[in-house]
């Protein structure tokens, strides 16, 4: 043996409590305790999640070493556990070969072309939803933005038309999403499938959602055909000379309804509620601007946003405050080093998006919403691998392009026909559950643009 090697360490963090851990802390008030993590201990953190300990890295180039330069060293199953229970095996909850294989299998339905032509039923649809409002109206603009989201996803993916008002698959996604495992039910694993349980809560919604996509799995079965959707190349793929059973369909679909619907409406949430504080008024003026000047009260065609950059920039820079999904967790395969310390196989390891996106030695107000940072010019100097809202390397967000189409589309039709004023008294508070949700929603007013 080489007894100059070093052994295995971790880093500082704070001390731990018996059985416990540090998750009382974390539960309570997740982005904070990743603030403090890093402003106390610096580049890296060691954490107790119940007795298991957790390095949280928020340095770019132990990021890049993590989810670019050292991929497959790094599996993440384990920390979509919580998401097994709804989205069974799709894609967030494979690793290895049979992640890459089954991205493959998928990969089709998110190629630029195929999500470009989904832009006219995004612009359709927002345009159906706007026409249902009028001015004056006070709005729940999250729940509004969930119900449209689910309408296209459903639309563009499965070919099928939920209507204006999808409220009880909305509702079923909510009760999915707001009722995550707490510590007593993670620590003594209770399984309680009772009305008034959060496992309850969210079984209640699982079979609801279940019983939609199995009875639409059916359905196209019988009739056969291509509709030239996502659910079509499923139910055509084969698997070694076996096309894909019913459970396999149900998770790509549950994985993909999932992240389509819950991404895109809470950027949204979010670029409104900025746009909306009195101090970013000039932000809103210019934005508004652009899209009166460039598009002249008609929603955007695809060809049309490359005419509107600051809408981009407004999304890119929303994204960069709010990350939607604000914390990536793998686990080491075998012994790697970080800096000074080499880490044993094993060792979880989590990447907090929240805390990148906003240290101030990497982006100048860090905590500022300025879209202007994402002009060409300025956005050169961004150093790399300090934005990662989708996350990065090969398990990327394979929806991106249907979000970023998406989220312009939607953003720019909607601000041309209304203004959204934050309703009086209403406080936006950050709800950190799988996704960075909106706490209290977003109450709205909508007043005329001029």
């Amino acid at each position: 043996m080489d007894a100059t090697r070093p052994k295995p360490t971790l880093p500082p963090g704070p001390k731990p409590l018996p059985v416990l851990g540090n998750n009382h802390s974390f539960v309570k008030d997740p982005l904070n305790f990743l603030q403090t993590l890093h402003q106390t201990y610096g580049p890296m953190a060691t954490i107790y999640m119940t007795d298991t300990p957790s390095v949280v890295l928020f340095e770019p180039e132990h990021i890049h070493y993590v989810l670019a330069e050292n991929p497959r060293n790094f599996t993440s199953a384990e920390f979509a556990q919580g998401l097994q229970e709804f989205t069974g095996h799709g894609l967030f909850n494979l690793d290895g070969d049979t992640h890459r294989q089954q991205r493959r299998l998928v990969q089709p339905a998110f190629h630029r072309k195929r999500v470009d032509s989904y832009a006219d039923t995004m612009r359709q649809y927002t345009l159906e939803m706007l026409d249902s409002w009028k001015v004056g109206d006070q709005l729940a603009l999250d729940q509004e933005l969930q119900q449209l989201t689910m309408r296209i996803v459903a639309k563009c993916l499965f070919n099928v038309d939920l209507g204006l008002r999808n409220s009880n698959l909305g509702q079923a996604f909510t009760d999915i999403l707001e009722n995550q495992p707490r510590l007593l039910e993670t620590i003594l694993k209770l399984r309680i499938d009772l009305p008034f349980t959060d496992y309850g809560k969210r079984q209640r919604g699982k079979r609801i959602i279940d019983k939609v996509i199995y009875q639409l799995i059916a359905q196209r079965r019988q009739e056969g055909g291509d509709e030239g959707d996502f659910l079509s190349m499923l139910l055509a793929t084969t698997e070694d000379g076996h096309g894909l059973s019913d459970t396999q369909i149900r998770d790509h679909i549950m994985t993909f309804v999932a992240a389509g619907h819950e991404t895109s409406s809470n950027t949204l949430a979010w670029t409104f509620y900025l746009l909306g504080l009195a101090q970013n008024e000039s932000k809103y003026a210019t934005l508004y601007q652009e899209l009166t000047s460039q598009l002249r009260g008609q929603a955007p065609s695809l060809g049309d946003l490359s005419k509107i950059p600051y809408t981009e920039w407004t999304i890119n820079e929303t994204l960069r405050l709010y990350p939607p999904a604000y914390l990536i967790g793998r686990r080491a395969r075998e012994e790697f080093t970080l800096g000074e310390y080499t880490l044993s196989a094993g060792t979880f390891v989590l990447i907090s998006k929240w805390v990148l996106h906003r240290r101030p030695d990497l982006w100048e107000a860090a905590n500022e919403f300025r879209p202007e940072r994402w002009r060409p010019e300025n956005a050169k100097n961004i150093v790399p691998w300090s934005y990662i809202p989708f996350g990065a390397g090969p398990r990327m967000c394979i929806g991106m392009p249907f979000a970023q189409l998406e989220m312009r589309i939607l953003l720019a039709t909607m601000l041309q026909r209304f203004k959204f004023r934050i309703a009086p008294g209403f406080k936006m508070q950050t709800d950190p559950l799988i996704t960075l949700r909106p706490k209290n929603g977003l109450q709205v007013i909508l007043e005329p643009v001029s």
